[in-house]
Formats: structure tokens, C-alpha cells, sequence
């Protein structure tokens, strides 16, 4: 008697883990993965919430945005996310989204943030495919203009000056297109005369071709 109750437990075990056993492994797994972020998340900034998860939606996950029209941070250099900050704040930038976020910053939290995304690896912008030849005309703009002057020699950014390998198209163009309007000003004006001094087509060029570099460290 008592074999054949062991033996019907083997069975229902048996039958139970050929039924239920993919999702009980499905499940054990999930419970890992959530572990795991959980774990990293607090590693890349502490426990929940982050600063950086206001960011997310344009910016993206670690400051790579995924949307052509958002710029990338990471890898900006932590004096040129300061000054925009405070830009935004002033209103001497003018963006209706920003300028809210930004006045709400202490100067604490504007350091804290400037240098956070100055830590993440820039990468390259793989959601976009530039037109050849309009990326190469945009390369001889770029080098005529000496661009890497300010921006260094790889355009990845020094200084106050910004990352411009590997950003949005969308951004960069709208960017260019501010400066030659004037609604978009920086203290040198140096900006403001390269981007008059382009045409639409040249612009657009010139857009294609940063928007095309990769800044990943060689």
C-alpha cells in the first residue's frame, strides 16, 4: 500500500514538473533578472528614486537617447551640463521643457548630475544611417570650419564645449538652425557666425555627418 502511495507522489511530481516546470523556471529566472537590475540600479546611483530617472524619457537610459530630436549626455563634459543647467534655469536658453527641471536644481544636484553623465561612455548613434553623400560633404565643412578646436580632435567634446559625435540628427540640425537664426546664442558668438554662414543644404550636411560619427573610445 504505502508503495503505490509513493509511487501515485512520484507520479503527480512527475506529471506536475513536465506541466508546470517551463513556467517555474520562467519565473525563478524573472526573479533573477529583477534582482540583478535592482542591484545595478542602486549601483549606478543608490536607491530609488535617482536623480537621473526624470532624464530618462528624452535622454535615455545612462544618457543615450534613442530619439533623434533629444541630445545624448553621456560622455558631455561635466562643465557644459553645468552651464546649460544654469542656462536653463536663467532663461538665457529658452526650452519650456527644460527651464522648469533646471530652476528646480540646487547647485548640489546641477554637480551632481554634470558629472554623473560625464562618467557614462559616449555611444555611437546606431538608430540613425546618414546619406554618403551628404556626410561626406558635411566631413569637409566640418574640417574647413575647424571644428576640433573647440569641440576636440574626435568632436567628442573639452571643456564647456560639447559632445557633437554621435548626437540626434533631429538635435544637431535644430541646434545649427537656432544658431543661424539667433535664437540660440553662446558668449563667443563664434557659433552663431559658423552657423549664418551655412546654407540649409550645408546644414543639413553638416548634421548628417556628426550624427553619423561614433565617440566610442578606441
Amino acid at each position: 500500500m504505502k508503495k503505490r502511495i509513493l509511487l501515485a507522489i512520484a507520479g503527480l511530481v512527475a506529471v506536475s514538473l513536465v506541466v508546470f516546470g517551463p513556467t517555474l523556471l520562467n519565473l525563478y529566472r524573472l526573479q533573477q533578472f529583477v534582482s540583478a537590475s535592482e542591484d545595478a540600479y542602486r549601483a549606478d546611483g543608490g536607491p530609488w528614486p535617482h536623480q537621473t530617472d526624470t532624464c530618462l524619457g528624452c535622454h535615455g537610459v545612462k544618457g543615450t537617447s534613442v530619439d533623434q530630436g533629444y541630445p545624448s549626455l553621456a560622455g558631455q563634459p561635466a562643465s557644459y551640463v553645468a552651464a546649460q543647467l544654469h542656462d536653463f534655469a536663467s532663461g538665457k536658453r529658452a526650452n519650456p521643457n527644460m527651464a522648469p527641471l533646471a530652476m528646480s536644481l540646487s547647485e548640489a544636484e546641477i554637480k551632481s548630475l554634470s558629472e554623473y553623465y560625464a562618467r557614462q561612455p559616449a555611444r555611437s548613434n546606431r538608430y540613425f544611417e546618414a546619406d554618403p553623400q551628404l556626410a561626406a560633404q558635411g566631413r569637409q565643412l566640418v574640417e574647413k570650419g575647424t571644428c576640433a578646436a573647440c569641440h576636440g580632435a574626435r568632436l567628442t567634446g573639452q571643456a564647456k564645449f560639447p559632445r557633437l559625435a554621435g548626437q540626434g540628427h533631429d538635435y544637431l540640425l535644430k541646434q545649427l538652425e537656432a544658431f543661424a537664426a539667433g535664437t540660440r546664442t553662446e558668449a563667443t558668438g563664434t557659433m552663431q557666425r559658423v552657423a549664418a554662414a551655412l546654407s540649409p543644404k550645408d546644414r543639413e550636411a553638416v548634421a548628417q555627418y556628426l550624427a553619423s560619427l561614433n565617440p566610442e573610445k578606441e
